[in-house]
């Protein structure tokens, strides 16, 4: 079976940096499954997989603008310290989800100087070139359920 849209693809990957350095990785851990199509996976990999089948490796290359988009400037921000519910708990490098006018983010503190604390809500890998090796480890057709719910069930899905 080949991927397309409505497919249920199970996958093993590793992330790379442009340096090399190992990002994260499923291999020896539990193996990615997403619904194609369904944006589940960053659109370049997405583009990447599309076409291929149980079996096969894929190496690719992904730029910022098909991974997790550049780094936005606008998207750091400084917080006074008092709006945290556990201030003391705060350092560089905290991260905490938060809600935007575009939804929930990840945001990562980045300075805390004073009262004052610098928060980056851009994704952790905005702004990088993501390198992905892939091998896809089973192709089925989703269930009609999936498919009206836009996600996979069961099997250690991965909802985004």
């Amino acid at each position: 079976m080949i991927i397309s849209n409505d497919k249920v693809v199970t996958i093993d990957y590793s992330l790379t940096d442009e340096e090399g350095e190992l990002i994260d990785s499923s291999v020896g851990e539990e193996p990615l499954i997403y619904l194609h199509g369904h944006h589940g996976i960053i659109p370049g990999l997405e583009q990447a997989l599309a076409g291929h089948r149980t079996g096969d490796k894929v190496e690719v290359s992904i730029p910022p603008e098909e991974g997790y988009g550049d780094w936005d400037e606008d998207l750091v921000e400084v917080v006074a310290k008092e709006d945290f519910d556990d201030p003391e708990d705060l350092e560089i490098g905290t991260q905490f989800e938060t809600e935007t006018d575009e939804g929930a983010r990840l945001a990562t503190v980045i300075d805390i100087e004073g009262e004052d604390v610098t928060v980056d809500l851009n994704h952790p890998l905005a702004g990088m070139t993501l390198n992905f090796d892939v091998t896809v480890l089973d192709v089925r057709d989703a269930t009609a359920e999936e498919l009206a719910h836009g996600h996979v069930h069961g099997e250690h899905g991965h909802e985004h």
